[in-house]
């Protein structure tokens, strides 16, 4: 019997606190109660999938017990939307990629917005050493993270920039704790910006020209291999080339994909209500991950 479709909150004018500045999107922080968590809602950019990219995303990482951010569909004012649970507070402050870089990495520029190139993996693992004093605790981080870069190469996820992770931290006594922060901002994903029927690059043309492999492989992801290169690697070849380097940090998530199955995907897709994703966006979403699954199964094997 097929699940449900996801539950969808209204929010309301009463709830809104302040408006979110970081980012490209329109934005706003709000809360039901009193006693309740914070939630950032997020405006879709017009014609984009980006509200139902999130929600996916999330479900996905929760079936491969990856730690994300939790994500709910949610409406304001009659506009689709998504709602993201805060997970920084109580005491716990959330440092970006790029704080934690610039405190690591000579030169690392924190402001650059786009084609960052010192926004290499390597980079990023040096600087998550250096953040942290027990090697251990480095490393469990750094599985984290590749559990991150495992769930981008099958969603599609080509925005993993600097601002898009991040370490948490707060104080005990004198001294710091730290975790890697919850996977968040997952709409960048899914071909959440193509059009259905267009000239051009569209679903229907890539589904029935077969090439949902071509639009994974030329994606432009936000992790760079060198700081000489003049795009980021495609979310798929950053964790080809990365499991190759680093078997050990990489083994635990790919080895984790086994649990999904392709009915299990479209059980995900298709609990997305009917009036807010269109059945080619499904069935898009739906391929592309296939695509994307059976390419990592080769690293996995």
């Amino acid at each position: 019997m097929p699940e449900p479709p996801y539950t969808i909150f209204d929010i309301q004018p009463e709830w809104v606190l302040e408006p979110e500045a970081l980012g490209s999107k329109e934005k706003f922080w709000y809360r039901a109660k009193d006693d309740e968590a914070e939630w950032l809602f997020k405006f879709p950019q017009p014609n984009t999938g980006q509200h139902w990219a999130e929600k996916i995303a999330a479900e996905i990482a929760g079936c491969l017990d990856i730690h994300h951010a939790r994500v709910e569909f949610a409406r304001f004012q009659d506009t689709q939307g998504s709602a993201s649970e805060s997970f920084a507070g109580g005491g716990r402050d959330l440092y970006h990629g790029n704080q934690v870089l610039a405190g690591t990495v000579l030169g690392y520029d924190p402001h650059k917005s786009f084609r960052q190139a010192d926004h290499m993996l390597s980079n990023i693992f040096s600087a998550i050493d250096a953040a942290f004093a027990e090697p251990e605790n480095a490393h469990r981080v750094k599985i984290g993270l590749a559990d991150y870069l495992v769930l981008d190469a099958l969603i599609g996820n080509t925005d993993r920039h600097h601002e898009n992770w991040g370490i948490l931290l707060w104080q005990v006594g004198e001294d710091w704790e730290g975790v890697l922060a919850p996977t968040f901002d997952h709409a960048s994903s899914l071909g959440r910006e193509l059009a259905d029927l267009s000239p051009g690059k569209c679903r229907q043309r890539l589904l029935d020209e077969g090439r949902i492999g071509e639009y994974s492989e030329k994606a432009r992801g936000a992790i760079f291999w060198n700081n000489t290169d003049k795009y980021g690697l495609s979310p798929l070849e950053l964790v080809r080339r990365a499991a190759a380097l680093h078997p050990g940090l990489f083994k635990p998530a790919l080895a984790r994909l086994a649990r999904l199955e392709r009915e299990q995907i479209r059980g995900i897709i298709d609990r997305v209500p009917a009036d807010w994703m269109t059945s080619l966006a499904r069935e898009f979403a739906l391929e592309l991950m296939c695509y994307n699954y059976k390419e990592l199964e080769k690293i996995r094997l």
